[in-house]
């Protein structure tokens, strides 16, 4: 009996002392701000944290230049980040990204476009015709729209960045078949997007591109799903054209040396899971990445998405632009400073 109160009072210190861990435990996420990583926070980040206990605090917007700083010089202070793509390949294979734990993923439920050993998908979406029909006199049909000044005028709304989507959207408008895009013919894609050059307004957010199409300063153009979605809600005015509708998508992946990682590893299992995912596109309109995820989404929403279109569908090449993005980047750049 003596022994019996001493070892009472060391079993609940220690059991105080795991609750507090517990309760103290976080990772840091990293996204790209705006109403995306809103619509993550609320769809993953917090029920995440109601179910585990584990806070997930918020930051960006996600910099790949700060990330490769981080691995390299080990002082890592993110542990889950929203990347694009060709970044997530280029980073697996340069060594900057922890393995996915498959214990975790469940990976034969994810959509295989969006999982690899070192990333999983945070969601996809396409870049999609949209025009403002109080500017145009009939709707158009097709990227070739875009460069017929004649029967479509006004200011072309292009996405800034060179990143997968405008050079492949200017081939397949130029009479190149789907499946003979890759590898780029770049010399035809720019000789193409130089007939519009003068008429293209330059959008970098997904804010933008919406108030360029609203207020009529560009009466059509190439913009994210999601965007011309949530302004169909609100006006009869913006239409949208999902013919050789473009895929690309997001993925989230865990920095090499991340000090959260096994925290980490359990939000990816939790926000690519079926429901998680369902919130998230019900929240944005973008598609979710885990096959079991669609069925849970309202009808009407749903047939709005891009998964709703895959049969005038062309995915984009993400191996094909993490080995020649960098290259392509330097020729895009000059080519807008022209």
């Amino acid at each position: 009996m003596g022994l019996a109160r001493p070892v009472v009072v060391l079993l609940g210190a220690l059991w105080m002392a795991v609750q507090v861990a517990q309760a103290q435990e976080s990772l840091t996420f990293v996204s790209w701000g705006g109403s995306t990583q809103a619509a993550q926070q609320k769809a993953w980040a917090e029920p995440f944290s109601r179910a585990t206990g584990i806070a997930v605090k918020q930051a960006g917007p996600t910099d790949y230049a700060a990330f490769k700083a981080m691995v390299e010089s080990g002082e890592v202070t993110w542990d889950v980040v929203d990347v694009e793509p060709d970044f997530a390949l280029r980073a697996g294979r340069e060594g900057l990204l922890e393995p996915m734990d498959f214990k975790q993923i469940a990976q034969p439920q994810i959509d295989p476009r969006f999982v690899t050993l070192y990333a999983v998908g945070s969601f996809y979406f396409s870049f999609v015709l949209g025009y403002n029909t109080e500017h145009l006199a009939a709707p158009p049909q097709g990227w070739a729209a875009l460069f017929d000044t004649a029967n479509f005028p006004g200011k072309r709304a292009l996405y800034k960045w060179p990143s997968p989507g405008v050079l492949e959207m200017a081939l397949l408008a130029d009479g190149v078949a789907a499946e003979r895009l890759y590898p780029l013919d770049l010399d035809r894609a720019f000789a193409k997007l130089e007939r519009i050059k003068a008429e293209i307004l330059w959008w970098d957010s997904g804010e933008e591109s919406q108030r360029l199409l609203t207020s009529g300063e560009a009466s059509l153009g190439m913009f994210w799903n999601g965007r011309i979605n949530a302004l169909q809600q609100s006006s009869t005015a913006i239409g949208i054209g999902w013919q050789q509708n473009l895929v690309s998508g997001d993925f989230l992946v865990i920095p090499r040396g991340a000090k959260n990682a096994e925290a980490a590893k359990r939000f990816l299992g939790f926000a690519s899971s079926p429901q998680a995912q369902a919130d998230f596109a019900m929240l944005s309109g973008y598609a979710p990445v885990n096959l079991d995820s669609t069925s849970r989404v309202p009808k009407v929403l749903a047939d709005s998405l891009p998964s709703a279109h895959g049969d005038s569908q062309v995915t984009l090449d993400f191996k094909y632009w993490s080995k020649h993005g960098e290259a392509i980047a330097q020729r895009w750049y000059a080519w807008q400073a022209q």
